[in-house]
């Protein structure tokens, strides 16, 4: 058989992805130890007892000890302080990674501390479900899904090539860009969509008891996929609409001027401008479908 791709990984965080991406890499034989450390609640001794990982830590430092490749999948808001703790104790060699929706932060914040022989490849697969936590992953969550890496100019591009394979061989497309364009085309395609999403439920959960019960009873299929994308984490998605706020911010304010452009087609009962709208909408959701992310 062929050697793994990787000696030792090392997973910070096992929720869903993390722990859907052990389960690939094992399926896949692509690492000979799958290492882990996570939050106090219960999660590593999970993922232990599910057979996902090989073995659980007291500390990330104690986790990441010899590990040629190590997996950031926690929320935005630690990444950065846990990524410095991290960094001293990296061997050379080692690629650190991680599987955020933002990527310049991570970029701008620890590339200056990286040691000589130390590699970072920041990966974000577009994949997901609202549930979370080490039982809610699976291994085929990756298939047919983009994963996008956002490595810095300078990189050892044999470290970009061995993440790339990584994630080639668990089912991913993947694409390789600046990390500043990458949180830009993000907050219009995941981020505020997950923010008009949390706020159309928010603004039903405001409305009076009796109304708000018929919202509930009668939802049609629209709020109901509204529903289950503001389901997701809260303590993920507060991190990303903070470390993403320039573009989350500049997409929400084109946004809001193109919402007001409907409000007044609306009030003036002009048709032709809403057929126009839909029509294109329209077209942009068989794109959609015709590359598979559907």
């Amino acid at each position: 058989m062929p050697s793994p791709l990787f000696s030792r990984l090392c997973l910070i965080g096992i929720g869903l992805i993390g722990s859907s991406l052990a389960r690939a890499v094992k399926a896949k034989s692509l690492a000979r130890h799958i290492a882990c450390f996570s939050a106090p609640d219960g999660s590593m001794e999970t993922a232990l007892r599910l057979g996902i990982v090989d073995s659980i830590h007291d500390t990330a430092v104690q986790a990441a000890e010899g590990a040629d490749l190590v997996v950031l999948a926690v929320p935005a808001g630690v990444m950065g302080d846990l990524a410095r703790t991290l960094v001293p104790a990296l061997a050379p060699g080692c690629i650190l990674s991680d599987v955020g929706s933002v990527k310049q932060g991570m970029v701008s914040t620890i590339a200056p501390l990286l040691p000589a022989g130390v590699h970072l490849v920041p990966g974000h697969p577009i994949a997901g479900t609202e549930h979370s936590g080490p039982e809610a992953g699976f291994a085929e969550l990756f298939q047919d899904r983009w994963c996008i890496l956002t490595p810095p100019a300078e990189t050892d591009p044999e470290a970009i090539r061995k993440v790339r394979t990584l994630w080639e061989s668990i089912g991913s497309r993947v694409d390789v860009m600046d990390a500043h364009h990458h949180d830009q085309v993000l907050a219009i395609t995941s981020h505020l969509p997950h923010l008009i999403a949390y706020t159309i439920v928010g603004t039903a959960d405001d409305l009076q008891d009796d109304l708000k019960r018929e919202v509930i009873q009668y939802s049609a299929s629209g709020f109901r996929d509204f529903t289950r994308i503001a389901a997701s984490d809260p303590t993920m998605w507060r991190d990303i609409f903070l470390e993403n706020r320039t573009a989350v911010l500049e997409t929400l304010q084109r946004f809001t001027e193109d919402l007001t452009a409907m409000q007044r087609a609306i009030r003036r009962g002009d048709g032709e401008a809403l057929h126009s709208l839909f029509t294109r909408t329209r077209a942009i959701r068989r794109s959609i479908i015709d590359a598979r992310q559907a």
